[in-house]
């Protein structure tokens, strides 16, 4: 025998083999459609028994392999079906001449043959045959099935008389001598008459006999004969028929033991238990053995045979059998197919080392010089069979050697299909998936080098086989899964090859299926670059979207009336699923930020890199990235913009690198770190723009609210200027602007503000409004510095009202004086010293604009979006009240406010107030102002609390009727400095100047008194005129603006004459006389009430008089301040009486 059958089980020892082979032309398809029919009568019951036949067919059967058949007659082909095509009568006999040509081949051994012919129709096929049939077509041949059962029973016929004929003892006869085609020439001239050559050729014929119970389904007959040949053919030494006797045993014994067969072939197969004790019970009774053609002699050794095998005793058996052939060089098929068949009967019983010391011995076994095709059926098989004790890797080396078998040099055209095949069914044993995400779970399995060699072996073989496809498949997976073994210089030869082929045929996300139906999946570069970090980005401060508050507010939902539920609390999802707190807007750009690493020792070109997303139409902007070789965490910004409203989720992204696509989704990257992937995306809003009027500022500011501000602004002010900061909106959205609020707050400020410092009008700008895209809206805003003007260094001098020059007062001649710093003054530091005076100190004002602003449908949504301005305001000090006081005047409703005005600027600055003469300042130099101002009253401002449990609100105030009082003093002055040179000018203010004695000063006294003569008022230089003679009324007029009772008082009016040399005239009683008493008695006045006296003076003379009114000392007059008497100055001038004209 030189071709072995890999495919032996132990099971075949029972089956007769039949051949079937087409004779003529027949088409490949029809053949197998016909075969495959045949093949599936397996196995018949004979008639009026209990026992099955197993057939087992080949449509290919080596001749020299049938000359074993005496040896072990499974190996006999019994029966030849043969398959043909004639289509005229004419053909007919050349085809029977084939047929008979056929059966000579296997003549020697067949039992009987059948004929099928298709297509032949007419008197020929009508004449009834039995070992031919025909058919008009292989489409109607129904009794396909019938024939071959016929067929198979006139098998059994042969078999049973064969059987019968060996199995009776005939003494008188010589039994023949069973060799195998080796050993004929090597009994030439023996002695056929000695016993040992008898007991050889009896135990050669009972382990035949043996062998014919079995295919004949005796198999407790074939037991005690398989027993009885051992015994003989022990007994002689004839160990290679002693060999075939104990397989013949252990076949035996495994039909009994495992019904289901050892091959792994699914089909049904009788269980032999049944046969098998209806046999034991026949052969005791008297004439059964006889009836079964065995005489009384046989039936007394069946009887003390031993039974079958145990399943350990049955690989014992197996063992010495194959020692046995081992000892015979041209046996050496029958062993390795006895080990076949021993590992197959050690896999089902799980006895996996024993099975591959058997599997070691086959790997050894030296058969004649086999093809390539032979060569890789031997090591398929050994790969199957490791494959089946649980050897994986073992299996997957031998399957490794038949792939490479089949792309020798040797063969003239490889068959790289074949070996890609083979090599692919390798994978599973060297821990291997062709799926890139059973790599990314836990530790890695396998050793990697051997993983990396058998991929680099895919590649060569896809490569040969003209599949490109396949090449970037296989080098992408090689490159992501084995990316930490690969050295520096694999992964550049690697990646180039790679690159190379992506040249031809790009790498795609697309699943390839391969023509036996393999689906290989795509492979994702999740690790060209790794990413660590996923991190969606809200929008600049400037484009948030923020939602108007409800009614109800900010922390009340509507979802749950519970404040808290397990089930809400439970039901999280992960962590990248959550939800994010802030909005993406529709139609604006979305960025979202990973953290990166390039793993490889070279540059590392990533292009068109982009979001995955779901759930809204979104646009993703590819970008293009070189990472340096082996970087630490690189930032990459990928941005998008949402098209639609809804949620949105980022799965992943997509990249481009050495010519292969890649779809990276998140779930599938495990150490991902992200603050959550979904989103809501919200209705479009409006863009705005600003630009400003001012340069922009280098110093930021920073709010304590944290909100960034996108545009910074910065000007130059001097103390109590205004300038006009002109702000363009540029609608640069694609939605039209509707709403505009504008809201301002001061930051970082320490000093002190007066008055309004930002101050605008939004009707002229809302006019514009709604504005269009690319419009553009102007916006005014007025910035008014107004700090303190009051001196605070105390660097100067104190300075006497000799020593300074008044403006204002007419009696003042000015002169100029530049102010020196004290001496006691002076700063430590010797730098400092040579200052003049710290009155250049430049203070910083902060504030921001806020821009509140909304259009289209986010509009209609209820959402906005804040824009803010920082302004950066630079106050340089113009010029400095060092000193206030007041002089009275010549009326009791007025005084003078005398003010020390210093200019601290380096240029010549005018001054000047209400009624005033401009007033002329060189830098760094002090004059004195004289205001002339009315008295101010003060009541109406808010008083202080007296109540003790609002004593905490109580200086707050006071300050703010400090507050309004020096606003309204400020007001009245209406004090103003101007810079011509740099044409410039502004305000100064005293409202920080001001004093409590000032102010008390510059106050009405709550007690009005108004003095009126013949109806006129008098006070300070107002001259009444009246006639001598007639009587002229005077009225005292007091009215109560305190909070209390005052009175009463009593009056003295003293006239009298003043001769402007400080002499006063007070004897004039023959000049004037009252009209009644000169003392006027004023009763109790309640507050905001008044009461006015009544009396009449008479000149008698010409002349100017003064009224001198005192007030009688009394209680009430005493327990009240002197500033509430003040009354006001009385000058009358009497004149001659005018005579009457005369007609």
């Amino acid at each position: 025998m030189s071709v072995p059958d890999y495919m032996q089980c132990a099971e075949d020892h029972q089956t007769l083999l039949v051949v079937v082979q087409p004779i003529g032309v027949v088409p490949e398809e029809s053949f197998f459609r016909i075969y495959k029919r045949i093949s599936a009568v397996s196995q018949v019951n004979v008639r009026d028994s209990q026992r099955v036949l197993y057939i087992r067919y080949r449509h290919h059967y080596p001749p020299e392999n049938n000359e074993w058949g005496d040896f072990q007659t499974h190996r006999k082909v019994v029966g030849l079906i043969t398959i043909t095509e004639c289509s005229s009568a004419k053909e007919w006999p050349q085809t029977f001449e084939k047929f008979h040509l056929q059966k000579e081949i296997y003549g020697s051994t067949l039992y009987d043959s059948r004929l099928f012919v298709f297509g032949l129709q007419g008197e020929i096929a009508e004449q009834p045959r039995t070992d031919v049939a025909f058919y008009p077509s292989y489409d109607e041949c129904e009794t396909v099935e019938k024939r071959i059962e016929d067929f198979i029973e006139s098998l059994f016929i042969v078999l049973e008389s064969k059987r019968l004929d060996r199995a009776t003892d005939k003494s008188g006869d010589k039994i023949p001598l069973l060799c195998v085609p080796f050993e004929k020439k090597d009994f030439v001239g023996l002695d056929t008459d000695s016993r040992h050559y008898k007991k050889r050729c009896q135990g050669r014929m009972r382990k035949h006999v043996g062998d014919l119970c079995l295919q004949a389904g005796m198999l407790q007959d074939s037991l005690v004969h398989y027993h009885m040949a051992v015994e003989l053919l022990r007994s002689v030494n004839d160990f290679l028929w002693l060999g075939a006797a104990l397989e013949g045993l252990c076949s035996a014994s495994v039909i009994y033991h495992y019904p289901g067969g050892t091959g792994g072939k699914v089909g049904p197969r009788r269980a032999q238990g049944g046969s098998l004790s209806a046999e034991a019970g026949n052969r005791h009774r008297p004439g059964a053995l006889t009836s079964n053609g065995i005489n009384a002699d046989t039936s007394a050794e069946i009887g003390r045979a031993k039974n079958c095998l145990s399943p350990e005793d049955i690989i014992e058996k197996y063992k010495e059998a194959i020692s046995y052939y081992g000892k015979y060089k041209n046996a050496g098929v029958i062993e390795l197919e006895a080990c076949v068949k021993a590992v197959r009967v050690l896999a089902i019983q799980k006895r996996s080392m024993e099975a591959s010391e058997f599997l070691q011995n086959a790997v050894y076994i030296n058969l004649r010089q086999l093809s390539e095709e032979e060569k890789i059926q031997r090591y398929s098989i050994l790969s199957e069979l490791y494959e089946r004790i649980g050897f994986h890797r073992k299996s997957a080396f031998f399957k490794r050697i038949a792939a490479m078998q089949c792309a020798a040099p040797s063969i003239p055209e490889p068959g790289w299909r074949a070996c890609y095949k083979l090599l692919l069914e390798t994978l599973p044993g060297y821990s291997l998936s062709l799926d890139p995400q059973d790599f990314s779970r836990g530790a890695h399995r396998g050793w990697a080098a051997v993983q990396m060699r058998l991929l680099h072996e895919l590649v060569y073989a896809s490569r040969r086989m003209g599949n490109p496809a396949l090449c970037v498949r296989h080098l992408s997976f090689l490159l992501q899964t084995m990316l930490d073994f690969l050295s520096d210089q694999e992964k550049k030869d690697v990646t180039q090859s790679l690159e190379s082929y992506t040249a031809k045929c790009p790498g795609t996300m697309e699943v390839i299926t391969l023509p036996d139906g393999l689906k290989l999946p795509p492979v994702p570069f999740t690790k060209l670059p790794i990413v660590k970090s996923v991190k969606l980005l809200n929008l600049p401060t400037s484009l948030r979207p923020h939602k108007v508050k409800s009614l109800l507010g900010q922390n009340v939902s509507t979802k749950s009336p519970f404040i808290y539920s397990p089930i809400i609390a439970h039901s999280r999802g992960e962590e990248r699923n959550k939800k994010i707190d802030f909005q993406w807007v529709q139609g604006d750009v979305c960025e979202v930020q990973l953290m990166v690493y390039n793993p490889m020792p070279f540059e590392l070109r990533v292009e068109n890199m982009g979001l995955l997303t779901t759930g809204v139409e979104f646009e993703s902007l590819p970008a293009a990235l070189s990472l340096p070789a082996e970087s630490g965490l690189y930032p990459v910004t990928l941005v998008g913009v949402p098209q639609t409203t809804g949620q949105i989720t980022v799965n992943g992204y997509h990249t481009s690198v050495f010519g292969v696509f890649s779809d990276c989704l998140l779930d599938n990257l495990p150490g991902v770190k992200t603050n959550g992937c979904t989103v809501e995306v919200i209705p479009a809003l409006p863009r705005v723009q600003i630009s400003t009027s001012l340069p922009r500022s280098a110093h930021t500011l920073q709010p304590s609210s944290g909100d960034e501000i996108s545009t910074n602004v910065s000007v130059q002010l001097y103390n109590g200027e205004t300038q006009q900061l002109i702000i363009k909106l540029e609608n640069i959205g694609t939605e039209p602007l509707e709403k505009l609020e504008v809201t301002a707050k001061t930051v970082n400020i320490k000093e002190k503000l007066y008055g309004d410092f930002l101050s605008w009008n939004l009707e002229d700008t809302l006019c514009q409004f709604p504005l269009k895209p690319g419009k553009i809206a102007t916006f005014t805003v007025n910035i008014k510095v107004k700090l303190d003007f009051s001196c605070q260094e105390n660097l100067l001098q104190d300075l006497s009202d000799d020593g300074i020059s008044v403006s204002g007062l007419p009696l003042s001649s000015p002169f100029r004086q530049v102010v020196k710093p004290r001496v006691e003054t002076k700063p430590l530091n010797a730098q400092e010293s040579s200052k003049v005076g710290d009155f250049s100190h430049v203070k910083t004002l902060e504030a921001i604009l806020n821009f509140k602003y909304s259009g289209g449908p986010g509009h209609a949504e209820g959402y906005y979006r804040n824009l803010a301005l920082g302004l950066h305001v630079e106050v340089e000090p113009s010029v400095f009240f060092t000193r206030i006081s007041t002089l009275p005047a010549t009326s009791t409703r007025q005084c003078h406010l005398l003010l020390d005005v210093f200019n601290s600027t380096e240029h010549e600055l005018t001054i000047s107030a209400r009624n005033n003469e401009d007033l002329i300042l060189h830098a760094g130099e002090c004059q004195r102002i004289a205001i002339q101002v009315d008295k101010f009253n003060f009541e109406s401002f808010p008083e202080s609390p007296a109540d003790g449990a609002q004593l905490a609100n109580a200086k707050q105030l006071e300050e703010e009727r400090q507050q309004a009082r020096g606003l309204e003093i400020n007001s009245k002055l209406d004090i103003c400095w101007k810079i011509p040179s740099l044409k410039r000018e502004g305000e100064a203010s005293v409202e920080g100047v001001l004093n409590q004695l000032v102010l008390e000063h510059l106050q009405l006294a709550p007690l009005q008194w108004d003095i009126l003569v013949d109806g006129k008022v008098c006070d300070c230089d107002i001259v009444v005129t009246c006639q001598v003679g007639d009587p002229v009324p005077l009225q005292v007029k007091l009215t109560n603006w305190s909070k209390h009772s005052v009175g009463p008082f009593a009056l003295t009016m003293m006239p009298y004459q003043d001769y402007q040399n400080g002499v006063h005239n007070y004897d004039l009683q023959d000049a004037i006389t009252f009209v009644g008493s000169n003392t006027f008695y004023i009763d109790t006045v309640k507050p905001a009430k008044d009461s006015v006296y009544f009396g009449a003076l008479l000149f008698l003379y010409t002349g100017d008089f003064y009224l001198n009114i005192k007030f009688h000392e009394d209680n009430c007059s005493r327990e009240l301040p002197l500033s509430w008497l003040c009354l006001p100055s009385v000058h009358i001038r009497a004149t001659e009486p005018v005579a009457p004209a005369k007609l």
